[in-house]
């Protein structure tokens, strides 16, 4: 078997291995580490970062897993560049702190073993459509650069359903363009998205995703309406946080959530919101986190839509844990118990040990 299709052993913790030095170009470290028995398998981490434009492109070992090419003051890097011995066998590159201000359609075409790949950090305002489409990535990281609009479809990679992380957070983004319904590539298997510090004015329209982790932090969204997470039943966790403006949760906003698990509403001191029917259809909730909401006092009937929830954050270092009290006597066939929430300081509750639920 050709030792590229071992590359997934990179992401894997070694059981036994050894790092050692190698000779490499000038200004660059690499570093070997061996896998499998009497050290038969080894994969190469080159570190050229910090050394200027000039470098590329840079010689590397046949057997390298890993380069990373950060704060070059690179501004262009194109399909030739990475097409070298070395390259095409690639599981991660590190492209982050440089000067990109474009990619084209083909810049990582050849990279057909690349698995984690970092822009963070550079000037890109726009993104092809078929920028992934030759690796099987199952992390991108796209934070802090330019851009405004980015399609959907751009994140359909060769992953064969791989579940894919993306970091969009730090951007520009007031605009994502969604998936068409009939388009030749199948849907981008994005299980995790940071869209967090963007111009959002409203929840994108990410339906059919396979979203289990989403971020929103930090945009200025004005509302969560019914229907603005629909097709999303399977994410489980909500981060809302930090919202800028004046935000309003509408009643049933989140009823699309079925599966969710974790919601974040923390650091929204001028959120509104018109009672606990907010909350309606959150049937698996468990975690609450409500600090920093400028909340008095907890909804009526919260409990009585939030049938799975176990603990929620509120004001400052307060948290509320679920109880069920029985009673004194057994209960009565048919009756329900007494479910409460116990308030205290977090402090507190670390010193004394966490509440029995």
């Amino acid at each position: 078997m050709p030792w590229p299709l071992l590359l997934p052993l990179l992401l894997l913790p070694a059981v036994s291995g050894a790092q050692t030095t190698r000779p490499c170009f000038p200004g660059c470290q690499c570093e070997v580490e061996t896998f499998g028995l009497f050290d038969s398998f080894s994969l190469t981490r080159v570190d050229c970062s910090g050394l200027g434009p000039y470098i590329m492109p840079v010689p590397i070992p046949l057997d390298t897993a890993h380069l990373d090419l950060s704060s070059n003051r690179l501004e262009m890097v194109n399909e030739s560049v990475l097409a070298g011995p070395g390259y095409t066998t690639l599981a991660g590159l590190d492209l982050s702190h440089n000067l990109l201000t474009s990619i084209s359609p083909t810049t990582f075409s050849r990279l057909r073993y690349l698995e984690s790949l970092d822009l963070s950090h550079n000037g890109l305002a726009a993104l092809p459509a078929d920028s992934f489409t030759s690796s099987p990535l199952s992390d991108v990281n796209l934070s802090y650069n330019r851009l405004r609009e980015v399609l959907i479809s751009a994140f359909t990679t060769h992953s064969q359903g791989r579940a894919l992380h993306v970091d969009l957070s730090h951007n520009l983004i007031h605009r994502l363009v969604p998936h068409p319904t009939q388009a030749s590539l199948p849907m981008p298997s994005i299980q995790s998205l940071n869209l967090a510090w963007n111009r959002l004015r409203a929840v994108p329209n990410l339906r059919d995703l396979p979203l289990r982790y989403l971020s929103l932090d930090g945009n200025p969204l004005a509302t969560v309406s019914p229907g603005a997470f629909s097709g999303l039943a399977g994410l489980t966790h909500l981060s809302l946080a930090n919202l800028q403006g004046l935000p309003q949760l509408a009643p049933h906003g989140f009823q699309d959530l079925l599966g969710l698990q974790v919601l974040d509403l923390s650091g929204n001191p001028k959120l509104k919101w018109s009672g606990a029917e907010v909350f309606s259809g959150l049937d698996s909730l468990q975690e609450l986190d409500l600090s920093g909401t400028g909340l008095a006092s907890l909804p009526e009937k919260l409990l009585h839509h939030l049938p799975a929830l176990q603990s929620i954050s509120v004001g400052q270092d307060k948290q509320c844990r679920r109880l069920v009290r029985e009673g004194a006597y057994p209960r009565q066939p048919g009756s329900s118990p007494k479910v409460v929430l116990h308030c205290g300081d977090t402090q507190e509750s670390a010193a004394r040990g966490p509440d029995i639920l």
